[in-house]
C-alpha cells in the first residue's frame, strides 16, 4: 500500500484531485491513514465534492493529533472542518467545532498561528451580520498573527476579510488594492488550493459589491482559467460560472450568459447544499426577466429565496414590468427600510427611482436619486456614476425639466459606452430621446430612440423594445428573410415559447397549418430548430 500512498501524494501535489481522492481512499480502506495523509484526503475529498467524507477525514486527523499531543495541528484541522461546514450553511456543527478549537487553545495556553486562523470565522460572522467595522478590527488581529508566524494562508484570508470589510464600510479605494495584494500570493501558487478557490470567489464578489466592473471582469477571467486547469474540481466552478454569466450579461451577451447561468444552477444543485445555488438562481431570474420570460423569472426568484438568497430588487423589477405597481412599491420600500449599508442600498436605489416614478411618487424617487448621487460622488465608481446620472435624468424628465435631464443623461450615455454595457446604454438613450422630443428636437429624438430600439432588439429585451415602440413608433420595414406577415406572427409565438397546439388555438388554424408555416419559416431563414428560429426572430426585431 505504500506504493499507492506515494502515487496518491504525487497526484495531490500536482492537483489531480480525483485521482488523489481515489488512491487515498483505497489505501485508507486497507490500512487506516495517519494524520498527514488524512489531511490530504480531506482536501482532495472537498475539492471533488465529497463534503461529508472530507469532514470525516478532518475529524479523524484531529483526534489522532490530539492523541499524539499535537494540539496546535489538531486545532488547525478543526478550523478547516468548521470552515467547510460553515460555508455549506451548517452553522450548528460548524460553530461547535469553532468552540472546541477555541477551548483547546485556551486550555493549553498556546501561542501559535492557529490562534490567528480561529479569528477568521468570527470576522466573517461579523461581515454576515452587517458589522464590517468589527470584522475589520478582527482581520487586523489575524493579519498580525500571520505576519508573526509567516503563514501565507492566514495572511491571505485575513487580507481578504479586511479588504471586503473596507468595501462594505464604503472605502473601496482602500479595500480593493488590499485585495489585489492578497491575490498575488494566490496567483503565484503560494497558498493551499482551498484558500486559493475562496480567494478567487471572494475577490470577484467584492469587486461586484464595489461596482468595479472592469476589475470583476479581470478576476472572473482569472478564476475561470484557474478552474479550467483543474477540471475535476467541484467547488468554486459553479460560482465561477455565475460570475462569468454576470460579466456576459453586462456586455450584452445574454444568450451566452443564460447558458452559463443554467450550467451553474445544474452544477451547484449536485451535490445539494452548496450556498452559491441561490446566486445562480437569482442570476437566472434576472436574465429571464430582461428577456421577457416572466413566468420563468418568477420561479427562479422564488427558488433563490428558498435557498436563502434575497430576491430583491429583481422581483420588484419584475412586478414593475408586469404592471403590478403596488407589489413593486411595497417590496422596494421594505428593502430600503431594512438595509442601511451602502452596498445593499446602492443595488436597490436605482430600481427604487424607476418604481417610485412609475407609482407617481416623484419626491421619494428624487430622494433616492439624491442618495445615489451622494454615494457615487464618495465612491467614484464609473458604474455608480452612470447609474446615478441616469436616475437624476429620469427624475428631471418626470418634473418637466428636459434640459436638466439631458445634462445628466448625456454623460451617463458616455459612461455606459466606456463600460461596454449596451443594455444600460440603450436605457439611457431611450430617456434622452424623450428629453430631446420635449425640447422640440424631433430629429435627434428619433435617432436616439432608433439606436436604443436596435440595441433592445439585438439583446432580446422584449419589454423595453415594446415600451419604446409605444413612445416612438418605428417606421414600417419589410420582414427579414422575406417572411410573410402570417409567418412573422407564427414565429413571434414560437419565440414566446408556445407549442404548435397553442399557436393553432390562438390563430384559429389547424396544427397541420402551423407545422406547414414552420417548415416554410425554417426554409426561408435557414434554420433547423425552434431555438434557432427564436434567435433569428430576436436578432432581426421580429418579436
Amino acid at each position: 500500500m505504500s506504493t499507492v500512498v506515494d502515487a496518491a501524494r504525487a497526484d495531490f501535489d500536482i492537483g489531480l484531485w480525483s485521482a488523489a481522492y481515489q488512491r487515498f481512499s483505497a489505501a485508507d480502506r486497507d490500512d487506516p491513514l495517519g494524520p498527514d495523509d488524512l489531511e490530504r484526503l480531506a482536501v482532495a475529498a472537498q475539492l471533488v465534492g465529497e463534503d461529508e467524507i472530507s469532514a470525516s477525514c478532518w475529524e479523524r486527523a484531529h483526534l489522532q493529533l490530539l492523541e499524539r499531543g499535537e494540539v496546535a495541528r489538531a486545532v488547525r484541522c478543526a478550523f478547516w472542518l468548521a470552515s467547510g461546514l460553515l460555508s455549506r450553511g451548517e452553522t450548528a456543527r460548524g460553530g461547535g467545532w469553532v468552540g472546541r478549537a477555541q477551548r483547546l487553545l485556551e486550555d493549553h495556553d498556546l501561542d501559535c498561528v492557529e490562534r490567528g486562523f480561529m479569528i477568521i470565522p468570527r470576522s466573517l460572522a461579523n461581515l454576515e451580520q452587517g458589522d464590517p467595522g468589527e470584522a475589520h478590527r478582527l482581520s487586523q488581529e489575524a493579519i498580525a498573527v500571520g505576519q508573526r508566524f509567516g503563514d501565507t494562508d492566514l495572511l491571505t484570508l485575513g487580507r481578504l476579510v479586511q479588504g471586503r470589510a473596507l468595501v462594505e464600510m464604503g472605502h473601496p479605494d482602500e479595500g480593493l488594492p488590499l485585495l489585489d495584494e492578497a491575490m498575488v500570493a494566490v496567483t503565484t501558487g503560494e497558498v493551499s488550493p482551498i484558500v486559493a478557490g475562496r480567494a478567487y470567489c471572494a475577490m470577484v464578489l467584492v469587486c461586484q459589491k464595489a461596482f468595479d466592473l472592469r476589475r470583476a471582469h479581470e478576476w472572473t477571467a482569472a478564476l475561470s482559467d484557474w478552474c479550467d486547469r483543474q477540471p475535476d474540481m467541484v467547488p468554486f466552478r459553479g460560482q465561477c460560472l455565475v460570475h462569468r454569466s454576470e460579466v456576459m450579461q453586462w456586455h450584452g451577451e445574454w444568450l451566452d450568459a443564460l447558458t452559463e447561468a443554467e450550467r451553474a444552477r445544474d452544477r451547484l444543485s449536485d451535490p445539494p447544499g452548496q450556498p452559491a445555488i441561490g446566486m445562480a438562481l437569482y442570476q437566472l431570474g434576472e436574465l429571464y426577466r430582461l428577456r421577457g420570460d416572466f413566468a420563468d423569472a418568477e420561479e427562479a426568484y422564488r427558488e433563490a429565496s428558498r435557498h436563502g438568497h434575497e430576491p430583491q430588487p429583481g422581483l420588484a423589477n419584475l412586478r414593475l414590468m408586469q404592471g403590478q405597481l403596488d407589489a413593486a412599491e411595497a417590496s422596494i420600500r421594505r428593502v430600503l427600510d431594512e438595509h442601511g449599508d451602502y452596498v445593499t442600498r446602492t443595488k436597490v436605489l436605482g430600481s427604487a427611482v424607476e418604481i417610485m416614478l412609475a407609482a407617481g411618487d416623484t419626491d421619494t424617487a428624487a430622494a433616492a436619486a439624491d442618495e445615489l448621487n451622494g454615494i457615487a460622488a464618495e465612491v467614484d465608481a464609473p458604474f455608480l456614476v452612470a447609474t446615478a446620472m441616469r436616475a437624476s435624468g429620469a427624475v428631471c424628465l418626470e418634473r418637466g425639466d428636459a434640459r436638466g435631464a439631458l445634462d445628466a443623461l448625456r454623460p451617463a450615455c458616455v459612461e455606459w459606452a466606456k463600460l461596454e454595457a449596451p443594455y444600460e446604454h440603450a436605457r439611457s438613450r431611450a430617456l434622452a430621446a424623450l428629453a430631446y422630443r420635449a425640447l422640440g428636437d424631433v430629429d435627434t429624438a428619433e435617432l436616439e430612440a432608433d439606436a436604443a430600439r436596435r440595441t433592445f432588439e439585438q439583446l432580446g429585451a422584449v419589454r423595453d423594445a415594446a415600451q419604446l415602440d409605444a413612445l416612438f413608433p418605428a417606421a414600417p420595414r419589410s420582414a427579414a428573410g422575406g417572411l410573410t406577415s402570417r409567418q412573422v406572427e407564427v414565429l413571434a409565438l414560437v419565440a414566446a415559447g408556445r407549442t404548435n397546439r397553442e399557436i393553432a388555438e390562438e390563430l384559429v388554424v389547424s396544427e397541420h397549418t402551423v407545422r406547414r408555416h414552420l417548415q416554410n419559416i425554417f426554409a426561408k431563414v435557414g434554420v433547423t430548430s425552434r431555438a434557432a428560429a427564436t434567435a433569428f426572430a430576436y436578432q432581426h426585431g421580429l418579436v
